[in-house]
């Protein structure tokens, strides 16, 4: 039996905001990097890099920079986290802010969840000042907002999944999940959670319109 949807929780950064894959890759390619190895240093030791632990806040950005840098040199390449942290700030894209305004004013409960960094300027690691108001603007939407670097925990791990179901007083199972990682997704859905792996804005608001039946699109 199908339950009904009281909530849609959110991703944030490849959802919300463009996808910061998109910056390593532009990176990667004015570098000579080979495709994809940011990512790579990434998938490594997922839950115990440098990367991990500073999502998690259990190091700074002086800690990150050396140590992600010593995690490149391991294969072979060049790269200070530093530089990293500057690509981490995606463009705001209107059309899902727009369906979270949408989404509330149909009286359902939103939520974001984000893995992110003590770095740059509020949750969405703003690089100024005037783009972290817009940012904190649309986080300001949300019902409740849960950060990994506040909370301790990060996605893929399913207490965080909880942590914003308790927040918003609903279970696994009315809530539909956004995200533009499979990696974050499963669990979501392994909990109950109709989960939407985001490829495109138009893909993700099309999923988005068929789980709640509610227009999104323009």
């Amino acid at each position: 039996m199908q339950v009904d949807v009281k909530a849609v929780i959110w991703d944030f950064g490849g959802v919300v905001t463009s996808s910061p894959f998109e910056a390593f890759s532009r990176y990667e390619a004015e570098r000579g990097l080979p495709a994809d190895t940011i990512r790579r240093i990434n998938a490594t030791d997922p839950d115990s890099n440098a990367w991990a632990r500073f999502e998690r806040a259990e190091i700074d950005a002086a800690a990150f920079d050396r140590l992600f840098a010593e995690e490149a040199a391991r294969i072979g390449h060049d790269v200070r986290g530093a530089e990293i942290l500057a690509l981490l700030s995606g463009d705001v894209r209107p059309a899902m802010v727009a369906a979270i305004d949408t989404i509330k004013s149909c009286g359902f409960r939103t939520g974001c969840i984000t893995n992110n960094v003590p770095a740059g300027h509020g949750a969405g690691m703003a690089l100024t000042l005037g783009k972290a108001a817009s940012i904190g603007a649309i986080m300001a939407r949300f019902d409740h907002v849960i950060e990994s670097s506040k909370a301790g925990i990060r996605k893929p791990d399913p207490r965080i999944y909880l942590m914003m179901c308790d927040a918003l007083g609903v279970a696994p199972a009315q809530c539909v999940y956004l995200d533009d990682l499979g990696i974050n997704c499963k669990p979501a859905a392994a909990l109950g959670m109709r989960a939407i792996k985001v490829v495109s804005e138009a893909q993700a608001l099309a999923d988005l319109e068929d789980a709640i039946c509610i227009p999104l699109s323009a």
